[in-house]
């Protein structure tokens, strides 16, 4: 008898919360090698991406950021820029995804929890992302192209803000999932429907405004400080004899049915390790403004 589907899902937004930097940034320099990117354009959305991380973006600016990347991104052969995100994964996101991420993904993965990527960012680049994690669910903005494969310069579908929510939405109705008994995690204030949409939301690394709301809600807030390698963090596992593979199989289909079997367990606590190194950078910018005002002060006179 197989077991009964999962009715709660864990959706994650994908820049600043899965990985730590902004993911259409991050693969600019391989665009570049290509040919595909001026230099100009890339060093444009270097500096694009450290407004991004320090300041957040207003709904404004990311509408501006998708006109330009649509303007951009006009010809382009969409079946060219899939390869390209496919091959460029090992290169450009492995380094950069959190660890606290990582935990939190496994943790419900093990709770038999649908797990759902959740971004603005194009499907080419969301897609392979979370096919290297592992999730077979992701919802992402789609480019428009024509009858030769090619980005007509429009937008099929835009991911973001009330529109990452109708989506939640829809799977949910498709899969039968419960949101009021799901988890979502975004840093940002543009996804408030995102998070309203379900009954367990987490404000992770949040931006000025989303911190306050979360306080104001009482909502749980988690910072992510710990980029590791995915190579480094998932150990791979030594050959195992043709003979142990049925016992292993039957122990494995026994450990799923035990997980599946137990009442939710609360999310894991956060690493001390990564609470510590957040309230350092914090204190560290706190106190850089007056140790700079110290070293300009003019030393006093003795008279």
């Amino acid at each position: 008898m197989s077991p009964a589907p999962t009715r709660i899902a864990a959706f994650f937004d994908l820049d600043k919360t899965v990985i730590a930097k902004a993911s259409m940034a991050a693969f600019g320099g391989t665009l570049y090698r290509d040919g595909l990117l001026s230099r100009r354009i890339l060093l444009r959305a270097a500096w694009s991406q450290l407004v991004f991380l320090h300041l957040g973006a207003s709904e404004e600016k990311l509408v501006q950021i998708r006109e330009k990347v649509l303007r951009l991104t006009k010809g382009w052969d969409r079946s060219r820029v899939r390869a390209l995100v496919r091959e460029a994964m090992d290169e450009v996101v492995e380094p950069i995804i959190y660890a606290e991420a990582l935990e939190l993904i496994e943790y419900h993965r093990a709770e038999g929890h649908r797990l759902v990527i959740v971004s603005a960012s194009p499907v080419e680049i969301v897609e392979p992302l979370a096919d290297y994690l592992d999730i077979s669910d992701a919802i992402a903005s789609v480019a428009r192209v024509d009858e030769n494969g090619l980005y007509t310069g429009e937008m099929e579908r835009y991911s973001y803000g009330p529109y990452k929510a109708e989506a939640m939405n829809e799977l949910a109705e498709r899969y039968g999932l419960d949101l009021s008994e799901s988890y979502a995690y975004s840093d940002s204030a543009t996804d408030l429907p995102m998070l309203e949409a379900v009954g367990h939301p987490v404000a992770v690394n949040p931006d000025k405004v989303l911190a306050r709301l979360a306080a104001d809600r009482g909502w749980e807030v988690r910072h992510f400080v710990r980029p590791v390698r995915l190579r480094d963090r998932v150990p791979v596992p030594p050959p195992v004899p043709t003979a142990a593979i049925g016992l292993a199989a039957a122990a494995a289909g026994t450990a799923i049915a035990i997980l599946r079997s137990r009442r939710r367990r609360p999310l894991p606590p956060p690493k001390r390790t990564a609470m510590l190194a957040a309230q350092a950078a914090a204190a560290a910018a706190a106190i850089k403004p007056v140790l700079r005002r110290s070293r300009q002060a003019p030393p006093s006179r003795r008279r």
